[in-house]
Parts: C-alpha cells; sequence; structure tokens
C-alpha cells in the first residue's frame, strides 16, 4: 500500500471530489436515493478497494474532516435558538421522545447483538449508531468497540433516515412538524436533520433538539454496555 494513498492530502481531497460528485449526482437526477453521502460513499469505497488502502488508514487520514463535525453540528442551535419557545412548550414529550429513541436505538442493537451472537467489538461499536460521529466514535473507543464500524453505523443511519424520512412521514401521516422533526433527528441525527431541514423550520429545529437530547441520553445508557453486553 503506498503512502501516498494513506496520506491527508489524498484522502481528504478524495472525500470532498466525492462528495462534490454526489451533489452533481443528486442535482441532475433528483432522486432521493442518490444522495451525497451515499454517492460519495460508494465512490470512496471503491477507490480504497482499487488502491490496496486500508479503511483505517483512510480514517486516521481524514482527521481533520471528523475536527469540524462538531462546530458544523453546533451551527443547528441557530434553528434552536429562533424556535425555543415552542421547545419550552412541549418539554415533556420532547424530552418523552428523546429518550425513547436512545433506549430504542440502543435496545435494538443490544437484542440483535444477542440473538445472532454478534462479537462483543462489533455490537459495542454498533450500538451508538443513531448519534453524531463525534460522540458515537468516543463511546465506542470508551467501551471497546470497533470504531471503523462505528463510523459504517452511524454513515448508513444517517443515510438511511436522510432518504427515508420523507417517505415514512407520508405513509404514517405524520402532519404534526414537532413529531416529524423529533422523530428524524432522534434516529439519524445530523445527516437526517439535513432533510428535516428541508422539510421546514419547525422540523428542522425539533431535529436538531434531537440530536443533543439523544446524544446525553445516550452517554449515559452507553454506561450499561459493559453489562449487557
Amino acid at each position: 500500500m503506498s503512502e501516498f494513498f494513506t496520506s491527508p492530502l489524498f484522502c481528504i481531497t478524495l472525500s470532498l471530489a466525492a462528495y462534490c460528485i454526489g451533489c452533481r449526482v443528486r442535482a441532475k437526477t433528483g432522486s432521493a436515493l442518490a444522495n451525497p453521502l451515499i454517492v460519495a460513499a460508494v465512490l470512496i469505497g471503491a477507490v480504497l478497494f482499487a488502491t490496496g488502502t486500508d479503511v483505517e488508514a483512510y480514517y486516521e487520514a481524514t482527521d481533520m474532516i471528523r475536527f469540524w463535525i462538531m462546530p458544523a453540528t453546533a451551527v443547528l442551535g441557530v434553528a434552536i435558538y429562533k424556535n425555543l419557545t415552542l421547545i419550552r412548550k412541549q418539554w415533556l414529550p420532547v424530552l418523552g421522545g428523546c429518550l425513547v429513541g436512545a433506549l430504542t436505538a440502543i435496545g435494538s442493537v443490544v437484542v440483535l447483538a444477542k440473538a445472532f451472537g454478534l462479537e462483543r467489538e462489533l455490537a459495542v461499536g454498533l450500538a451508538p449508531k443513531s448519534v453524531t460521529m463525534a460522540i458515537a466514535t468516543s463511546l465506542s473507543e470508551q467501551h471497546g468497540g470497533l470504531v471503523p464500524i462505528t463510523v459504517f453505523g452511524v454513515v448508513l443511519t444517517g443515510v438511511l433516515g436522510a432518504v427515508a424520512a420523507p417517505l415514512l412521514i407520508r405513509l404514517l401521516r405524520i402532519k404534526d412538524p414537532t413529531e416529524a422533526g423529533l422523530a428524524i433527528g432522534a434516529s439519524s441525527h445530523a445527516v437526517g436533520t439535513s432533510t428535516a431541514v428541508q422539510l421546514g423550520e419547525i422540523e428542522g429545529a425539533m431535529s436538531g433538539a434531537a440530536i443533543g437530547l439523544v446524544g446525553i441520553f445516550t452517554v449515559l445508557l452507553a454506561l450499561a454496555l459493559p453489562y449487557v453486553l
């Protein structure tokens, strides 16, 4: 494996180029399935396979991109602040919904891991899949999970949420923007929230609030992972 293909210059350039191509494909096709992250993931995976580049080496080389995830997520606070009065009025269902979302996200992984005999490192790596990358990778490292699996789980969860959210909202006939926003943010973090913002300002604000609350609940619930896995 050439050192060039594991250098930050190559890996970061590859990431940005793949995402730009994904944006162009989405603009050309207009299809929800042509999500820029999906296109980028496929392109990056193909290049890594063709060049024989190890995924962990790519992960380490793109540390600068991961650094900017946290401040980028914090920008969602603007929408939350603008709708703070609405959030305060509905604080109980907001907290309850986020707690249930965090319990469901972690609990489903624990149940399926035990049912199918999944190794502990894989299960711990997948457990925080429904929170932002910064929180998920930190929890995975802290509790002995496989970080690359965590990254895969977080990205896949976010992309699926972003693609499926509008369809599910229509199928389930969800009319309340608060419900829609909380559901998206609690299940598919910042990537899904990008779709919630497109649905409406309230959906975006509630989804942003759910990211933070579900993150807090997930950190607390993760303390139980050593006892259940």
